[in-house]
């Protein structure tokens, strides 16, 4: 029997021997973590002494690499177990919190500037620093980036901008079939091109994804040797070994080479080097017994780094996970936390084969419709210089009441929208003296109209799309998907992203005008079809109407409507006005408002065989064909009503003659939206309300702030916009919620109100409905319009030659009545 104190002994003497043992192992770590941080910031330029969290590993199915040969998985190393572990985890060094870092992009053309959207998105949802972008850019991508940009106004990135067209010479001379062409061996020359004072700069391709903070990769330079100047992941497939098909001749490499999407350049080492004179010496060589490059700019690396290997330091994979054909990437990562950058650098794209290739996609997918508006955040305890006119902004909105009526209009006065000009791929058209654009603004709810506006308007196009982020990518594939509007070069769109509750109307449109191209400019809707030859007839008119010649002059355009559906397009002057007779047309909305067209005088225009004069009255709204410099629509108007009649005011201000048209253009209906309709009281029709005489915007009173008889296309309920005291003191006052407000009795809009001596087709009759029906009636529109797509076009009469009329534009609409 032990004596009574030798348990407790025992049990001391255990707990020592275990205190010992974890010191021991604890001790041992922090040397080798020290061995790590030690070799990892002196170990030379030699790769075989890295870090183990740096050091090579070799796959089941390769050689082993010689020293100098890159890392595949780089950080961590696989254990027995098959995972990213290693034995000794360096910290991870981080940046001071506010270093600007910079960043190098090359760009060019129409869809790599979508791409660069999607790449700055992901960066910064995941940015703690501020950022610095070095944009390489073509004359259409920096059109667009540079729009874009100065409307996005994020809060600490600024953009500088560098000519690709200018570099073009110093590359030129290099075969290449790899995709990018020429703008894909333009970072060869980027220690030229970036300014001389700048040492180090993140180089990234278009078609790479952030899933982390872009400090951390920047943080890697820290772990460059003296001699290193390049920073790079290793190629992640078997194409520099030779060995993916028979006769396949890559350019030399260091084991499996390097992959450049993603690249840490010491730029002021690589200028002391003679960075151009190596690069340009190494592609001669290696160009004698190679037809081209295959990879662009990266064969041209890989050849510099097989023969001077101290230059470059191999990075983690996970900083370029790279989604090619044959990629080996699955070896980098074991879970979803490893990853940093994903690289879509497979000509599929996002179709590209892969294990967790659905996974990327949805990352990817996150950013491409990410609302880019909640990325203008503060970085706080970073004191930066705001946008340009960002201040005057905070300044305005910070004097805005919120119990005022009208708030809602006056903050979106001040909304700085994001516009993303040219957002698929346009051409210009050549240079004519009398060529007309038609400029229009759109939603998401009219995009339909599209394929049939095309097909009746044969000449280029400006409009502008009123999106969110997400729809702006449903709309792509809309476009793309469409044989009529997949093969329309000469439509230009402009994605003006959507903020806020009211439709900014006439934001749109100024950015259609300003985006035209052609000297004329006709300036409509977007439920209008013009007739088939309306752009021969506008040009032809223009012409003999001299109207350049300094002449100040805008036709009109006489509007017509019609309470069918269906409804066959007439071919000449006569069959229209056979129609009015009918009864199937009508004057533009004469039974809702008439005093909007009623100074064109259709009467006179019946009997007219020539253009004549019109004189302006107050409400008076046609839609009228001017030159491209007119002036641009007041942008203080939002939602529906009155921003036709100010940009009338004013064109008739600057002694703008009104002669109307004698040809046609088509507002055909659209679903009705699911939406409820209240209605406030319309002023008296005897009342004017707006100015009589606006020389500019800037000399008008006040933001005249109107009543309108809808509301913003975004509203889920008809709100009637508030009123200001701009309006005579008869008419109805602001409403100031979705419900209508005391004094006025909330009701189903009523059904329009037709003149007594009006006659209606007798299948109209009885079925007809408020301008905008009740819910229900989507059910019915979607069974409509599914089976609509299957017939043949309703409005496919062309017109005809024989017509005697000398026909400018003439047109009608179609009433979304049924």
């Amino acid at each position: 029997m032990l004596p009574r104190g030798r348990p407790r002994a025992l049990g001391a003497a255990a707990l020592l021997l275990l205190l010992l043992l974890i010191g021991f192992f604890l001790f041992r770590g922090d040397l080798d973590c020290e061995r790590c941080e030690r070799e990892a910031s002196g170990g030379g330029g030699d790769p075989g002494s890295l870090p183990r969290s740096l050091t090579p590993r070799v796959l089941p199915d390769e050689r082993p690499r010689p020293r100098g040969a890159a890392a595949f998985d780089g950080d961590p190393p696989a254990d027995p177990g098959g995972h990213n572990g290693s034995d000794c985890i360096l910290p991870r060094p981080r940046p001071p919190k506010c270093e600007l870092l910079q960043v190098a992009i090359v760009c060019a053309g129409h869809n790599s500037s979508r791409d660069v959207i999607t790449l700055v998105k992901s960066m910064l949802f995941y940015r703690k620093n501020p950022l610095h972008l070095h944009l390489v850019t073509d004359a259409v991508a920096r059109n667009i980036l540079e729009t874009l940009f100065h409307t996005w106004m994020v809060p600490a990135v600024r953009i500088s901008f560098y000519n690709a067209d200018e570099l073009k010479p110093q590359v030129s001379w290099i075969p290449n079939k790899h995709y990018s062409g020429l703008y894909g061996l333009m970072k060869l020359v980027l220690p030229s091109a970036l300014p001389p004072d700048l040492a180090r700069v993140i180089v990234l391709d278009t078609d790479v994804t952030f899933a982390s903070n872009i400090a951390e990769l920047w943080a890697l330079f820290a772990h460059f040797s003296d001699k290193q100047v390049i920073g790079l992941v290793e190629n992640q497939s078997d194409w520099y070994l030779g060995n993916l098909w028979r006769n396949h001749r890559p350019w030399p490499a260091l084991g499996r080479g390097f992959n450049t999407g993603v690249i840490l350049l010491r730029l002021d080492r690589l200028r002391q080097a003679g960075w151009e004179q190596m690069w340009k010496l190494t592609a001669t060589r290696e160009l004698l017994t190679l037809p081209a490059t295959s990879l662009a700019d990266q064969d041209i690396f890989n050849a510099i780094i097989k023969e001077h290997p101290w230059l470059v330091q191999p990075l983690p994979c996970v900083w370029n996970v790279q989604l090619s054909d044959h990629t080996l990437a699955e070896r980098c990562y074991s879970e979803a936390s490893d990853l940093k950058v994903i690289h879509w650098n497979s000509p599929k794209k996002l179709r590209v084969k892969n294990k967790h290739v659905e996974s990327f996609r949805n990352l990817y997918l996150t950013f491409l419709e990410y609302d880019g508006n909640l990325l203008r955040r503060e970085l706080f305890g970073c004191p930066r210089p705001p946008p340009p006119g960002a201040e005057q902004l905070q300044r305005a909105l910070a004097q805005l009441d919120e119990e005022d009526a009208c708030f809602e209009f006056r903050r979106q006065q001040l909304t700085v929208h994001r516009v993303h000009i040219t957002f698929l791929p346009h051409k210009p058209p050549p240079p004519q003296p009398h060529d007309v654009t038609l400029v229009a603004q759109l939603s998401m709810d009219r995009v339909q109209m599209l394929e049939a506006l095309c097909r009746h308007w044969p000449g280029p196009m400006s409009l502008a799309l009123y999106l969110t982020d997400a729809e702006a990518q449903q709309f792509l594939r809309f476009v793309e998907t469409s044989v009529v509007l997949s093969t329309r070069q000469d439509v230009a769109y402009h994605v003006v992203y959507r903020e806020g509750p009211l439709y900014p109307i006439n934001q749109l449109r100024n950015v259609a005008l300003a985006q035209a191209l052609t000297p004329y400019v006709f300036l409509s809707d977007i439920d209008f079809l013009p007739a088939y030859s309306l752009y021969d007839y506008l040009r032809a008119s223009i012409k003999q109407l001299e109207l350049g010649s300094g002449r100040k002059a805008a036709l009109v355009v006489p509007a017509f409507e019609t309470l069918h559906y269906r409804f066959s397009f007439p071919s000449s002057k006569a069959e229209l006005l056979a129609l009015l007779d009918a009864g199937s047309l009508h004057t533009f909305r004469y039974h809702e408002w008439p005093r909007g067209h009623a100074p064109t005088d259709y009467a006179r225009w019946r009997e007219a065989q020539a253009p004549y004069h019109v004189q302006w009255a107050a409400d008076y709204e046609p839609y009228v064909v001017v030159p491209r410099d007119c002036p641009r629509y007041d942008p203080r108007f939002a939602g529906f009503g009155w921003n036709k009649v100010a940009h009338v005011v004013e064109l008739d201000a600057q002694s703008c003659h009104l002669p109307p048209a004698q040809a046609a253009t088509v507002r055909v209906p659209h679903p009705p939206r699911n939406t409820s309709c209240w209605c406030c009281r319309r002023p008296s029709s005897s009342t004017s309300r707006m100015p009589q005489a606006w020389t500019s915007p800037a000399s008008a009173p006040a933001p005249p702030i109107v009543t309108a008889s809808r509301p913003s296309r975004t509203s889920s309920t008809r709100i009637c916009p508030a009123a200001t005291g701009q309006l005579p003191s008869n008419t109805s006052p602001p409403c100031s919620s979705p419900e209508a407000p005391p004094d006025l009795t909330p009701a189903r809009c009523p059904p329009p109100q037709l003149p007594a001596d009006s006659t209606l087709p007798a299948d109209t009759q009885a079925t007809l409905l408020p301008p905008h029906p009740p819910c229900y009636l989507n059910y019915l529109w979607s069974l409509w319009e599914g089976l609509g797509r299957r017939l043949p076009s309703l409005l496919s009469y062309g017109w005809g030659s024989s017509d005697p009329l000398p026909q400018l534009v003439w047109g009608w609409f179609l009433n979304p009545h049924l």
